[in-house]
């Protein structure tokens, strides 16, 4: 039976309520119907009593069941928003999360104090959220975004493009858990949300995260700081004199991510708090007399 635009929105809310909240259940229907037609929110308010061809119809109760079976609204819909940016997602990389946000403001409060035309490297950058949040808010950073997995390079590639940053962000591959290599360069600043889930996490993990989000961009190892210690050490080669590191990192972690920071000759310089309060991220220096 052919449907209107409002009545197809109606449904699809009515078929999500069996699985979240009203509020959630109305965004997640909204959010499904404007992907679905290739309408923005406004447009689709103005033809919202016209008629939508069978296909459209189609495409919304698929898109609906893969919500249904627990996949993520971002895979679904193939983007998210990150800090003002609108990011390509997929299943090679973590959904930007408003956690992050923390990590991000860090960096970026750091960024705009360092010397001009500053070297910037997101390690474990994934979609290159962290990155590309920098480059949109330092405006003569020359920010580099790496990551192991050539799957996650190609999307932040894609990335860079669609948020017209291919003048000042470049990508490399490179790998958190081993020395970087030489061509890379000297860093004013890195910046990292690297895995950090332990092992025992990794089996609690809700199933829209643990069935459908990469597991190389959540295992942090058994304790959860495999990275953090890999990279406090091996790239400190990577930084130039007097440099900084910033990391997220996950709940309770905190203490023990400083004091691998300051085992590896940094120091602390500022601990910061997410959306919800919860500590999540972190500012280090490196110290000048070890360089």
């Amino acid at each position: 039976m052919v449907k209107t635009y409002a009545q197809l929105y109606l449904d699809t809310r009515k078929t999500l309520l069996t699985c979240e909240d009203e509020q959630s259940a109305s965004f997640i229907a909204r959010q499904l119907v404007c992907h679905v037609t290739g309408k923005s929110r406004e447009r689709f308010l103005m033809d919202k009593e016209l008629y939508a061809s069978e296909e459209i119809a189609a495409k919304l109760d698929f898109a609906t069941h893969r919500i249904l079976t627990g996949e993520p609204l971002a895979y679904v819909i193939g983007q998210w928003e990150f800090y003002g940016l609108t990011l390509f997602v997929d299943k090679n990389v973590l959904i930007p999360r408003d956690d992050t946000v923390a990590v991000a403001d860090l960096a970026i409060k750091q960024a705009l104090f360092l010397d001009k035309d500053p070297r910037i490297l997101d390690l474990c950058t994934g979609t290159g959220c962290i990155g590309l949040a920098i480059a949109s808010k330092v405006k003569d950073a020359r920010v580099t975004l790496a990551d192991i997995s050539p799957e996650a390079l190609a999307l932040a590639k894609k990335n860079v493009s669609y948020n017209h940053f291919n003048g000042k962000v470049s990508c490399v591959r490179a790998d958190a858990l081993n020395k970087p290599s030489a061509f890379l360069g000297k860093f004013d600043l890195i910046v990292s949300n690297p895995p950090y889930i332990t092992t025992r996490q990794m089996l609690e993990l809700p199933t829209s995260v643990k069935g459908f989000e990469p597991h190389l961009a959540l295992h942090g190892g058994d304790d959860g700081l495999d990275f953090y210690r890999s990279i406090a050490k091996n790239y400190r080669e990577a930084l130039k004199p007097g440099g900084y590191l910033c990391f997220e990192f996950g709940m309770g972690q905190g203490d023990d991510v400083c004091a691998i920071l300051e085992e590896n000759r940094y120091t602390i310089l500022e601990r910061a708090r997410d959306y919800n309060d919860r500590e999540r991220a972190v500012l280090a220096q490196l110290n000048r007399k070890d360089d």
